[in-house]
């Protein structure tokens, strides 16, 4: 069968902590073969477990502030002042859309603007919302480890994110997993569509015309 030659897109997915990004996210890795995750870069140490290259590209200060300055990253930020550093390399992802395969970002909405600022033409993003704050908050608190004032720091943090949903392009409501990963999924797929996208379009369509 034959193919259109098309630019890849920047699948970008946030919610609040608790919501069901990454289910969505893992779930679509499982079903999408043309998909990617973004691997984000990280000033920490590893933890048990983590590969480095898999899960992240470890760094150090000095190594993530030569990215910096040299415009290597996408998009980056600190969790709390002074800590540990988190960015998207911006070489990998510019690989992947220029080969045509697509990369689904777990970011927040800082990083979806500032990923939208660098590559305007390329990302299409999604907010999860959950069914509601009870929900939210039951789900949070079935995660093993957290305090009760964490819980409530969560629950201020997860008010301030739902406040930036109208920033992207779609909002899906996550009371069942599998819907909507289908909704995003859906969402995906349209963009592929699009004709902006389909780079090879013209070639295509006069050969075919010939």
């Amino acid at each position: 069968m034959s193919q259109i030659a098309r630019r890849g897109v920047c699948l970008v997915l946030a919610a609040p902590s608790g919501a069901g990004k990454t289910a969505i996210t893992d779930a679509l890795l499982a079903c999408e073969p043309n998909l990617e995750r973004s691997v984000s870069v990280t000033t920490r140490a590893p933890r048990v477990g983590e590969i480095d290259g898999k899960h992240y590209h470890f760094l150090t200060e000095a190594q993530f502030q030569t990215a910096l300055i040299r415009n290597e990253l996408l998009e980056w930020a600190r969790v709390l002042q002074g800590t540990h550093a988190y960015g998207t390399p911006r070489t990998p992802v510019e690989a992947a859309l220029a080969a045509g395969r697509d990369v689904v970002f777990d970011i927040d909405w800082q990083g979806h603007r500032s990923l939208r600022e660098k590559l305007p033409a390329d990302v299409v993003s999604v907010f999860i919302l959950p069914p509601d704050l009870n929900a939210l908050e039951m789900r949070l608190r079935r995660r093993a480890g957290d305090a009760a004032g964490e819980i409530q720091r969560r629950m201020r943090v997860a008010r301030d994110e739902i406040s930036h949903w109208p920033e992207f392009d779609y909002v899906v409501l996550n009371d069942d997993l599998a819907a909507a990963t289908a909704l995003v999924r859906s969402v995906l797929h349209t963009a592929r569509a699009s004709t902006t996208r389909q780079v090879g379009l013209q070639d295509f369509v006069t050969a075919l015309t010939r």
